[in-house]
C-alpha cells in the first residue's frame, strides 16, 4: 500500500502522461519493480503504463535493456552512465514515449566509500529529448527508506519529463 503522498504522485504522473497521449516504461534495478507498482495501483493506469523492466543483476541489464557491458565494466552498475543506457534501454525495449530508470545501493551491506549505501542514480529519457539524470545520496535511512524515496523522486522526474 503506498503511502498518499506517493499515491497522488503516481496519479499526477499518469494524468500528465494520458493528457499528452504518452505511455510509459520503467527500469528498476534496486527498487525491484516499485515505481512500476506505485503506477500500477492507481485505477486505469493500463492505457498509460506499458511495461516495466525489473533489471537487478547486471546480466539482465545487459540482456533486458541492452546496457552495454563495457560500460558497467568501466562506469559500475551504480553510475550515472549505467541509469541513462537503462533508461533509454527501456525506450527502445518497449512502446513507450518516456521512461525512468534507477540503480543504487539501497543497504544494509553492498555499499562502499566511492558507492555508500543510500547512493541512487535516476535517469529519464523521452523520445526526442536528451535524457535527464540525477545522483541522490540519501544517506542511511534503511533499505525501506532509500527504495521509498526514490520511487518519488523518480515519479517526479517523469512528471517533469511528461510536461516537457
Amino acid at each position: 500500500m503506498l503511502d498518499a503522498n506517493t499515491f497522488q504522485l503516481a496519479e499526477q504522473v499518469l494524468t500528465e502522461a494520458r493528457a499528452r497521449n504518452q505511455k510509459i516504461a520503467t527500469a528498476e534495478s534496486c527498487t525491484g519493480g516499485l515505481v512500476s507498482g506505485a503506477l500500477t495501483d492507481v485505477p486505469g493506469s493500463s492505457d498509460v503504463v506499458d511495461r516495466g523492466f525489473v533489471t537487478y543483476s547486471n546480466e539482465a541489464k545487459m540482456k533486458m535493456l541492452g546496457v552495454n557491458p563495457e560500460t558497467i565494466e568501466m562506469h559500475g552498475a551504480v553510475s550515472e552512465e549505467t541509469a541513462r543506457a537503462m533508461a533509454e534501454g527501456a525506450l527502445a525495449q518497449s512502446l513507450a514515449d518516456i521512461s525512468v530508470a534507477i540503480t543504487g545501493v539501497a543497504g544494509p551491506g553492498g555499499g562502499t566509500t566511492a558507492k555508500p549505501v543510500g547512493l541512487v542514480h535516476f535517469a529519464a529519457a523521452r523520445k526526442g529529448h536528451a535524457t535527464i539524470a540525477e545522483k541522490h545520496m540519501f544517506g542511511n535511512l534503511g533499505r525501506s527508506g532509500i527504495r521509498s524515496a526514490s520511487v518519488d523522486i523518480a515519479l517526479g522526474l517523469l512528471l517533469r519529463l511528461s510536461r516537457t
